[in-house]
Parts: C-alpha cells; structure tokens; sequence
C-alpha cells in the first residue's frame, strides 16, 4: 500500500505568499484605476446620450458599473494568483489512476 504525501504548498513559504499578494494589490490598484476611467467614461456617454435626466440615475449607473468592474477583476485576479500556486502541484505521486496516459 502506497500512501501519498502532499508537499507544503508554496503559498506556506512566507516570502512567496507575501510575494503574490504584493503582486495581486499591485494588479488591483491598475483595476481600479482602469474602472475609475471608465465609469467617468460612461457617465459622459450616459450625459450625451439621454441629456438630464434624475442625478440618481447616475448615481445607480455609476455604482453598478463600478461594483461589477471591480467584482470580475478580484475574482479574476484571485483566480490567476491560485492557478499560478496551486495544491496538486505538490502532490508527489499522482494515484495510478489520475495519471495521463
């Protein structure tokens, strides 16, 4: 009987979990500026296209743009940062049955 050991992961190692977390902010600072342009960008297309209308209309346009920009860069950052370091690439010996091939 075989028993298989994860290795640690390398987010255990400090200086590598504080390492991608330097670079995830980094990443998120970029999103937010890149979401604070183009809510200001479709504010002034909003303003064109329908004129004055209620400010709340900008308000609900503005946060909803916003929130999903900023929702879909976390998650999507997240997602880069574990495909990068993940579980099963420490695994040393995959089960016979989990090989390729």
């Amino acid at each position: 009987m075989t028993i298989f050991m994860a290795r640690p992961t390398p987010f255990e190692d400090p200086h590598v979990a504080q390492f991608a977390w330097a670079r995830y902010r980094r990443v998120m600072r970029w999103m937010m500026l890149t979401t604070v342009t183009l809510v200001v960008g479709a504010m002034v297309a909003l303003y064109r296209s329908n004129g004055t209308v209620p400010v709340h209309f900008y308000i609900v346009a503005a946060m909803g743009v916003g929130f999903a920009m900023l929702l879909m860069s976390g998650v999507l950052g997240l997602m880069i940062l574990s495909r990068r370091r993940t579980r099963g690439d420490a695994i040393t010996h995959p089960p016979e049955n989990m090989r390729d091939g």
